[in-house]
């Protein structure tokens, strides 16, 4: 159980970090990027490569990040100053491109030239190829309490947030309670799921389990990248970006630059989903090109709408939807349809969560934690 609930937290953190930058591209500033897949490819082939070499981790991860960002530089002087559509197809053009040329080209793999289609196996894993001494398991243990207390401290913050809001409106508008009671669900939520994985998390690294050590790095890693978009977006960069989002003509006429912070938000969106391929690559201790399919980028969409357009602790949340779902099916539909073959329940858990979305699009478009005034597609 705790093996399964670490592994469960890993991908969840994994995607939710990959879907952040998709929230930042498409939610915060309108650019609708169908090949997301193609920055976490060329971030987990590059960390990987890099580590074969014998390059330390952190520097091969970073310059994956950076290869991905360079990706989303080319592409954005290639589109942006195009109509939007083309942006859109151009990237998922990029991102079978990428899958594509890795599947026929030939790795540098240590001395050796490798396939591509044979994958790349056997490439250092952090806390696998040198397990951490009982100091450093304490020390990674305080981190993990100092992380989940951060996490209580700002749901809290969150919460509180709304209640004032609320008090402080003499009318008491529905949106208003709404905005709390759906804070306050969420809060609970994130809270059972802070101390179940805090629990798992102590007893996987107390027992000295690389998954566990992986899941902290990947847990560290959101935290820290959720915490500094909420302050970009929050900022005035994050405000222009909204304003690009609503009409770009409008941050044009008080002279701001627009394609520049076009690139801007595509490249940072782009070394985040980079840095979420170095932490894939580093869980699934193999990687084929097959692993990087067009499929993973939509299921970052339906995680982004889910949660909310724009929404970051939203993006999360239908992260945490998505996974549990995911797990949920592949535990129990096979009991309950026994007539149906490996495949066609794979095809019924997509149309059931097609059928979830159309349901959510008509109930509440914006997601579960949007805004109808964050809608960025049909404007």
């Amino acid at each position: 159980m705790v093996e399964y609930l670490t592994f469960l937290a890993i991908s969840t953190a994994i995607f939710a970090l990959f879907a952040l930058g998709l929230n930042l591209q498409w939610g915060n500033t309108g650019l609708i990027n169908f090949g997301h897949v193609a920055f976490m490819t060329l971030g987990a082939y590059t960390t990987v490569l890099l580590s074969l070499q014998g390059i330390p981790l952190l520097i091969s991860a970073i310059t994956g990040a950076i290869v991905a960002a360079l990706l989303g530089l080319i592409i954005g002087f290639a589109t942006l100053r195009l109509r939007e559509d083309y942006l859109a197809i151009v990237t998922i053009g990029v991102g079978e491109l990428i899958r594509l040329v890795v599947n026929n080209q030939e790795l540098p793999v240590r001395d050796t030239w490798v396939s591509g289609a044979f994958g790349v196996q056997s490439y250092p894993i952090p806390f696998l190829s040198t397990p951490p001494n009982l100091f450093l398991r304490l020390v990674m243990m305080g981190l993990l309490t100092v992380l989940a207390l951060a996490t209580f401290w700002g749901l809290w913050r969150w919460v509180r947030a709304a209640q004032k809001s609320l008090l402080a409106d003499a009318r008491k508008t529905d949106s208003k309670k709404q905005e709390l009671v759906s804070r306050l669900g969420v809060g609970i939520i994130f809270a059972l799921l802070t101390t179940a994985i805090y629990i798992s998390g102590l007893i996987g690294l107390y027992d000295d389990q690389p998954a566990a050590g992986l899941m902290l790095l990947s847990l560290l890693v959101l935290g820290f990248v959720f915490w500094r978009l909420e302050v970009l977006v929050q900022s005035p960069w994050g405000r222009v970006l909204k304003a690009i989002r609503e009409d770009e003509e409008v941050p044009k006429a008080v002279g701001k630059n627009v394609f520049a912070y076009k690139v801007q938000s595509l490249m940072l969106g782009g070394a985040i989903a980079g840095i979420a391929g170095a932490l894939f690559a580093w869980q699934l201790s193999a990687i084929y090109p097959d692993n990087f399919q067009p499929q993973l980028t939509f299921d970052a969409w339906i995680m982004v709408i889910l949660g909310g357009s724009g929404n970051n602790i939203g993006t999360i949340l239908g992260s945490v939807i998505f996974f549990t779902y995911d797990a949920m099916t592949r535990e129990f539909l096979p009991r309950i349809f026994t007539n149906l073959s490996s495949d066609q329940l794979g095809a019924f858990r997509i149309m059931v969560i097609g059928l979830i979305l159309m349901v959510l699009m008509i109930w509440r478009p914006q997601g579960i934690l949007g805004k109808k005034d964050e809608l960025t597609l049909g404007k």
